[in-house]
């Protein structure tokens, strides 16, 4: 017992010494969302909608910013979290998880779950049966490719105008920085996701990684995460996000950063995976 408490109060005194960079602390989260791997804040919840990665329990979190707590969870009944990676709302109230973690680049089975009209749930714990999205890569040949190729992994993607877009993370042992972005309808069925554009991110491959994504639906304004950086891209037209203007965040504090969602057209929140006593909490970052 005299063992634990140590822990703890030697976490407490790391969070409050640690050096946040640009980022503002709001709470450590609770235990249940420790390996959390995407948030999403939508239409019509004062809730933050969460998932956690593999090996998980098919669960998404409804998490209350006010209190710290899980104020509702939603099993998918035919879902399963091999590797839960980002979460995804459409404007409408609906929410999409983005079962398509690929660090190995071999996976055959990429999947979008869909839950329809998340409002309705009111319960602590409910189950549904998710809409099912599978895809593959157009241009991926080999399963897994050669180690120079490999940028076929997904921890990120938005919902605009009838599209899932997928951004990469580049896992290539020759890492430029280059993240592709795909294009795959949000419908019911098997797709060919469709590459529109990459962009080059920067050259670090400890650094520059892009691990969540969010769309803010009033300014139009993407925001893409690293464990160090954000990119906010705005002033783009249709789809064509990397012709806009891109402007480079750094938050001059590193952590196991997979998630992002916009609190509103000037804030973003972020949230990093425990590492330890590290990480595990819920920030803010003006922008």
């Amino acid at each position: 017992m005299k063992q634990l408490v140590g822990v703890f109060i030697l976490a407490i005194l790391n969070l409050g010494c640690q050096d946040l960079g640009k980022l503002q602390i709001l709470a450590s989260l609770p235990g249940e969302l420790k390996e959390i791997s995407g948030i999403e804040k939508i239409k019509g919840s004062e809730l933050l909608w969460a998932i956690t990665d593999s090996k998980n329990a098919a669960d998404i979190f409804g998490y209350n910013t006010k209190t710290n707590s899980i104020d509702r969870v939603i099993s998918l009944e035919n879902g399963t979290n091999v590797d839960w990676e980002d979460i995804a709302g459409d404007g409408n109230g609906n929410l999409y998880v983005g079962d398509f973690g690929n660090n190995r680049n071999k996976r055959k089975d990429l999947t979008i779950y869909g839950i329809e009209n998340v409002s309705n749930f009111t319960a602590a714990r409910s189950s549904t049966i998710a809409t099912v999205t599978t895809f593959n890569f157009e241009d991926q040949k080999e399963f897994p490719p050669k180690k120079k190729d490999r940028n076929f992994d997904v921890e990120a993607f938005i919902v605009k105008d009838g599209f899932f877009y997928l951004f990469t993370r580049n896992r290539s042992s020759h890492f430029d920085g280059t993240t592709k972005l795909y294009r795959v309808p949000t419908k019911q069925g098997s797709f060919e996701a469709e590459l529109i554009g990459s962009y080059k991110t920067c050259e670090d491959d400890d650094d520059c990684q892009i691990t969540a994504a969010s769309i803010d639906r009033d300014a139009g304004k993407i925001a893409l995460l690293s464990y160090n950086k954000v990119w906010i891209i705005s002033e783009y037209k249709g789809d064509q996000f990397f012709k806009g203007k891109i402007e480079k965040i750094n938050l001059d504090h590193r952590s196991q950063k997979e998630s992002v969602t916009f609190k509103n057209s000037e804030t973003l929140y972020i949230a990093d995976e425990l590492t330890g006593i590290e990480g595990g909490n819920l920030y803010e970052l003006p922008i």
